[in-house]
C-alpha cells in the first residue's frame, strides 16, 4: 500500500510542475474592453484616439472610416481599449514608452492608467544631434506645480530659431503654456509629467521628451501623486498575459526608438521567457507580431489546451485516489 501511494505521489508532482510555473507567470492584469463609443460634438478621429488611448489607423480601419470625413455627432464606433499591464508593482508609477501609458499603482492594485504623449523619435542632427526620446530609468516626484512657468529648454530655445520663432526663455501660467495647469517635476533631468494643451498629441510622439496628458485625465491624476511618490519609465513593446479561462494573450507595439535588433526574433523569445510557449500558436503569434496592432491578441493553441485539459482531468483523477488511499491508512 505505501509503495502505490508513493507511486501515485510521484505521479501527482510530475503532472502538477507544469501546472505550478504556468500559475506562477500569471500574475497579468488586462484593462480596458472591446465597446461602441458614442462620437460627441466636437469629435474627430484623431482626438477620439487620443482620448480612448487607440491607435488612428486602427479606429480607421475597424469602422471604414474615410479619414478626410467629418464625423457626426451621435454615430457609434467599436472600439478596443483592451492593454495589457506591462509590470506591476506595489505602489508608484510605470509609464512604458512602446504603448505610450502611464500606469498607477497603490497598495498592491491598479488605481488608474492613463494615455500619453511621450519623445519624438528622430534625432535632429542640425540642432546639434539633439534627441527628444524619453528616457528611459527609476525616478521619483520632486515636486508638483499648478500653474507653472516653463522653463524653456536650450534644444527648444535652438528649435524655435531654426524655424524662425521668437526665441522664448521663459512662458508664464496661460493658455499658451504647453506645460498646461499642471506640472510633476521628477528627478530624471528635465522629464516632467504634465497636462497639455495640445490633446490630439496623446498617445502619439509628439514631445520633447516630457510626458503629456490630457486635461481631464491630469485632474485626475494629479492629486492622486505626492512627492517622492517612485516611478519606472520601462521599454517593453511585447506584452504576453495568461486569462482565467487559459486564454494566451500577446500585444506587440512598434519599436518605435529602434533599440531591438531582431524585433521578431526578440518577440518569439519573449513568448518563450514567459513560460507560456507550450500553449501558444505559432503561427497566430508570428501574425500578431506583423502587424504590431497595439492590442491583446488571443494566440492560443486549441490542440495544446486541449490535452491540457486532459492532463487537468488526470491529474484530478490521481489527487482522488490519493485521498482515498490516505484516508484507508488512517482507518487502519
Amino acid at each position: 500500500m505505501i509503495n502505490a501511494m508513493r507511486l501515485l505521489l510521484s505521479l501527482f508532482i510530475v503532472f502538477l510542475v507544469p501546472f505550478m510555473s504556468v500559475s506562477s507567470i500569471n500574475a497579468s492584469i488586462i484593462i480596458g474592453s472591446e465597446g461602441v463609443y458614442t462620437v460627441e460634438k466636437g469629435d474627430t478621429i484623431e482626438l477620439i484616439a487620443s482620448k480612448l488611448g487607440i491607435e488612428k489607423k486602427t479606429l480607421i480601419s475597424d469602422n471604414q472610416l474615410d479619414p478626410k470625413a467629418r464625423l457626426q455627432p451621435g454615430t457609434q464606433l467599436k472600439v478596443n481599449t483592451r492593454k495589457i499591464v506591462p509590470k506591476i508593482i506595489q505602489d508608484g508609477i510605470i509609464i512604458n514608452i512602446p504603448d505610450r501609458m502611464l500606469y498607477f499603482f497603490k497598495e498592491g492594485s491598479l488605481d488608474a492608467a492613463y494615455p500619453l504623449c511621450l519623445g519624438m523619435p528622430i534625432t535632429v542632427s542640425n540642432l546639434k544631434d539633439i534627441e527628444w526620446k524619453t528616457p528611459e530609468g527609476r525616478f521619483r516626484v520632486i515636486g508638483k506645480e499648478k500653474d507653472p512657468v516653463w522653463h524653456v529648454p536650450k534644444s527648444v530655445q535652438l528649435e524655435m530659431e531654426l524655424k524662425n520663432k521668437p526665441v522664448e526663455e521663459l512662458v508664464p501660467p496661460g493658455k499658451d503654456n504647453p506645460l498646461g495647469r499642471y506640472a510633476i517635476r521628477t528627478s530624471l533631468p528635465s522629464f516632467l509629467i504634465h497636462e497639455t494643451i495640445w490633446p490630439t498629441s496623446i498617445y502619439r510622439y509628439r514631445s520633447h521628451g516630457c510626458a503629456r496628458m490630457l486635461p481631464k485625465h491630469m485632474e485626475s491624476f494629479y492629486p492622486k501623486v505626492t512627492k517622492n511618490t517612485e516611478g519606472e519609465i520601462i521599454y517593453k513593446p511585447v506584452k504576453i498575459a495568461l486569462t482565467d479561462n487559459k486564454r494566451v494573450l500577446l500585444e506587440v507595439h512598434r519599436d518605435i526608438y529602434r533599440k531591438i535588433k531582431d524585433f521578431d526574433d526578440d518577440a518569439l523569445k519573449e513568448i518563450e521567457r514567459s513560460g507560456l510557449l507550450d500553449m501558444v500558436d505559432i503561427e497566430k503569434a508570428r501574425r500578431v507580431i506583423a502587424e504590431k496592432k497595439g492590442i491583446p491578441e488571443d494566440i492560443t493553441d486549441e490542440e495544446k489546451i486541449k490535452a491540457m485539459l486532459q492532463q487537468q482531468s488526470f491529474l484530478a483523477k490521481i489527487t482522488y485516489y490519493i485521498k482515498m488511499l490516505f484516508n484507508q491508512e488512517k482507518k487502519k
